[in-house]
């Protein structure tokens, strides 16, 4: 179809292996509502043990599976699949590329919704609306993070500053509308990006490997002078996020470490300084609490100090 745009999805999975069997249907069947797009799916499994690469081969015979045979973490998995279409510099590319998480279902009309959008608004990225598996409200988009949002995230502040700019969120009624609106990166579950972007931005930034990876591109492409748009009217059911589990110490590690890292590319130098007081002073605050804090065992108020205080280790070195 040489007279319609043409785009590639990409999903990596790991472990996921129901989730990923519902969003592959979802992303084809919507695919198939519609000449308006030429679409293709490749699938990045990063060394599942649940039989995920086995159930897309004997399900999806059309999608292009990928499998590296050990976990590459999400932002060198995309990567493998852009690198394996040919990006950055090669031929024959698709028009659109759509980053698409394994625990999303595709809502019937989303990606015509999404990429008319992007073309409307004259965006080199885009998200789509995003809901909780039981249809309520999730915030798609946010604002780049600043040292409101880092005092936000530490310390106790009223609930309504939690909602606000501030802490980096749009106003609901924008994502009531129909009309695009700009936003400083869309959430990593939908990210589609424009051919040249790619070409122009490069890839993920693979030392970001499980935090902030969205974060940097999309501050990348904004440096390049493109912009960042939220398509109200292309919804998508996004299921992770909604269940509040208990704080893990290695992924409390993993967060802040990629949030150093951004501070250390992106931030000048006075912003970086006060990032790092800032933390520094929250991640006391949390030592502080989670050694009084009785409904936890012995080991996991250990482990959790332990992780605050690697984080502090490791601020020292911005």
């Amino acid at each position: 179809m040489p007279d319609v745009p043409r785009l590639a999805v990409i999903i990596v999975t790991w472990n996921v292996r129901d989730l990923a069997l519902g969003c592959l249907r979802s992303v084809l069947d919507d695919l198939g509502r519609t000449a308006q797009v030429e679409g293709a799916v490749w699938v990045v499994d990063n060394a599942s043990a649940d039989g995920t690469a086995e159930a897309i081969r004997r399900n999806f015979p059309a999608v292009h599976l990928l499998e590296p045979g050990e976990n590459l973490g999400f932002a060198a998995g995309n990567n493998l699949a852009l690198r394996t279409l040919g990006f950055p510099d090669g031929q024959d590319l698709p028009d659109y590329v759509l980053l698409l998480n394994p625990d999303t279902l595709i809502r019937a009309g989303a990606l015509s919704a999404l990429l008319a959008g992007l073309e409307s608004s004259g965006a080199g990225l885009a998200g789509a609306r995003l809901v909780y598996g039981d249809g309520s409200f999730q915030h798609s988009a946010f604002a780049f993070p600043g040292l409101a949002q880092l005092i936000i995230d530490l310390f106790p502040v009223p609930a309504r500053l939690r909602e606000s700019r501030l802490n980096g969120r749009y106003p609901r009624n924008l994502y009531a509308g129909e009309q695009p609106f700009e936003v400083g990166h869309p959430l990593g579950a939908t990210f589609l990006l424009r051919r040249e972007v790619i070409q122009q931005t490069g890839l993920f930034d693979e030392q970001f490997y499980l935090y902030c990876e969205e974060v940097d591109w999309a501050l990348r492409i904004r440096a390049a002078g493109w912009r960042a748009v939220c398509v109200p009217s292309a919804e998508v059911i996004h299921f992770g996020g909604q269940s509040t589990s208990l704080v893990r110490p290695q992924s409390v590690v993993n967060l802040w470490t990629a949030r150093l890292k951004l501070y250390r590319k992106h931030y000048p130098p006075l912003k970086r300084l006060l990032a790092v007081w800032i933390l520094r002073a929250g991640m006391d605050r949390l030592i502080w609490n989670t050694a009084r804090d009785s409904s936890q065992s012995d080991e996991a108020r250990k482990a959790l100090v332990d992780a605050y205080r690697e984080v502090i280790r490791l601020s020292r070195k911005l």
